[in-house]
């Protein structure tokens, strides 16, 4: 059997399940998910490895209309995978009547990309069967696309073809990471982000968008089979910082033990984990803070 093997870009718009689409691929939970748009800041590589061939999945930020630093290098991110990848899946929503300013503009940045590019229409079970062929229609006008799937990720609904669309766009190839690998991103930044997601998902309204998060510590204990792990979670106001830390430190503990059972999880071992909360005024905008974060062009 040929082994084939390709980088594959996932692209579109803010919350259209990005994210849930890469870890449901490659059958591991490596890009957090929240119901909160942005949730994902930079490009996370998920590995999918089998008998067929090797799949690297790159999941990227949505694109938006940036308001800082922050959302320039995340839009950044985005177009820069499709540069160098074998195949992009567009994501999008089912539309009613329109195709958004938004996507059109994706739609632009698409047709002058020289590869296969799979549509995939996602949240069919939120909306009628009408809804998908006006998308399947409006969005066929546009460009020629390889492939046209309507499904939902979340209720895996026509997604079981998936994976065979996806090896079909590509070619033989090496094995770019071992069978065993599921990404190439650093413990540390898994860490941060599954601090940050438990933040995106317990607290509500304009905080999360201006939370980060930093590991400060990550250390295996000397004779144990448990690692300490401090981290420093940032945000923008000093209410925030009331916010997160809740009356009596109520939320914060919250947020820690949710993040602590991931990162057990992930490590394989136990964690002790200790969070502090820290007030940095706009670090959206701060290219110090930024880099610090770890939101850096490669």
């Amino acid at each position: 059997m040929t082994f084939k093997s390709g980088f594959v870009s996932v692209i579109g718009r803010p919350n259209v399940g990005k994210s849930t689409l890469t870890n449901f691929l490659t059958g591991q939970k490596i890009s957090i998910m929240s119901p909160r748009p942005q949730t994902t800041r930079n490009t996370i590589r998920a590995i999918l490895t089998n008998e067929k061939g090797q799949i690297v999945f790159l999941d990227t930020p949505g694109i938006h209309n940036p308001q800082n630093k922050l959302g320039t290098f995340m839009v950044k991110q985005a177009m820069n995978s499709l540069n160098d990848v074998d195949c992009v899946i567009y994501m999008v929503e089912p539309v009613k009547k329109d195709i958004s300013a938004g996507d059109l503009e994706i739609l632009e940045k698409l047709k002058e990309v020289n590869k296969n590019v799979i549509l995939l229409i996602n949240k069919i079970d939120r909306c009628d069967k009408s809804e998908v062929l006006n998308t399947i229609d409006k969005f066929s006008k546009q460009m020629s696309f390889s492939s046209i799937i309507p499904v939902s990720v979340t209720n895996k609904d026509n997604t079981e073809n998936l994976e065979k669309v996806i090896f079909d766009c590509l070619s033989e190839g090496p094995m770019y990471f071992e069978g065993d690998e599921i990404t190439d991103q650093p413990e540390k930044l898994i860490v941060a982000e599954y601090i940050r997601e438990k933040v995106l998902l317990f607290l509500r309204e304009e905080v999360p968008h201006g939370v980060g998060v930093e590991i400060m510590s990550f250390k295996e204990r000397e004779n144990s089979e448990l690692i300490d792990i401090e981290a420093t979670i940032y945000c923008e106001k000093k209410s925030h910082k009331g916010i997160i830390i809740g009356k009596s430190g109520s939320m914060l503990k919250k947020i820690g033990t949710s993040a602590r059972k991931d990162i057990e999880s992930l490590l394989a071992c136990k964690v002790y984990l200790v969070l502090w909360v820290k007030v940095k005024e706009d670090w959206r905008n701060s290219s110090f803070m930024l880099k610090n974060l770890g939101y850096k062009d490669e």
